[in-house]
């Protein structure tokens, strides 16, 4: 089984790491994580946010915790480490910003690879990628992508990147915008919890209706006429 680490840098080519740095305006994952916070500080501090600083604030960008990783499963092998198809994680995630008639237009990127489990085999992996948007508690843009990537090669990892070019939303009046980007699966699937087993109760046997009682028959009456002589 191949284990899969988190320090492990997607980008050992230099023409992938220049496409999404270039893409991004040199903005990687790992220093904006770090500067969130301080960010967000300052916002609801109260500060006043010049317009040339609005005018070249690009929302940060994060993967989510949790959410960085992606085990497909031969089928029955759900959970089970020996039944793993192909486990996909994602390394490196940029942005790049554009404003137009009062929108702001992102291009999110996500970079990663995918890594063959004893199951592997070649063929299409599929992976469900979620770009949000948040400012405060209010969702302004959710999308799910069902990402499609080619898998020829079992022996090694493939490394594949993915990007949403339409993330708009309204141009912001504050930096408190944030990005957020990761596998998506969906709520778990609940077990299936064992059914009692049905009792299944006999109807007792009809009873045979009893016979109507029957009439007692009355002594036959006789005449004087009917006695032999």
């Amino acid at each position: 089984m191949v284990a899969a680490t988190s320090k492990f840098r997607f980008f050992t080519g230099l023409a992938l790491s220049s496409m999404l740095l270039a893409m991004a305006g040199c903005q990687s994952n790992s220093g904006d994580v770090l500067n969130v916070q301080g960010k967000q500080a300052a916002s609801a501090s109260g500060e006043k946010v010049l317009a040339s600083e609005l005018n070249a604030y690009c929302p940060t960008l994060t993967l989510r915790e949790g959410t960085a990783y992606f085990n497909t499963y031969a089928r029955g092998g759900q959970d089970d480490p020996a039944k793993i198809v192909y486990q996909a994680s994602i390394g490196e995630v940029t942005r790049d910003c554009k404003r137009a008639n009062g929108q702001l237009t992102m291009n999110v990127a996500a970079a990663g690879r995918i890594v063959p489990g004893p199951q592997g085999a070649a063929g299409t992996i599929t992976m469900p990628i979620r770009v949000v948007v948040t400012r405060g508690s209010d969702v302004l843009y959710s999308q799910l992508h069902q990402h499609k990537v080619q898998v020829g090669d079992t022996s090694s990892a493939t490394q594949f990147v993915f990007n949403d070019p339409n993330v708009t939303v309204p141009e912001p009046t504050s930096r408190d915008y944030q990005v957020f980007i990761g596998y998506d699966e969906g709520p778990p699937k609940a077990k299936q919890e064992e059914q009692p087993k049905r009792v299944v109760r006999r109807k007792p046997p009809a009873q045979a209706a009893r016979p109507a009682p029957a009439q007692q028959q009355q002594p036959a009456t006789t005449s004087e006429s009917d006695i032999p002589r």
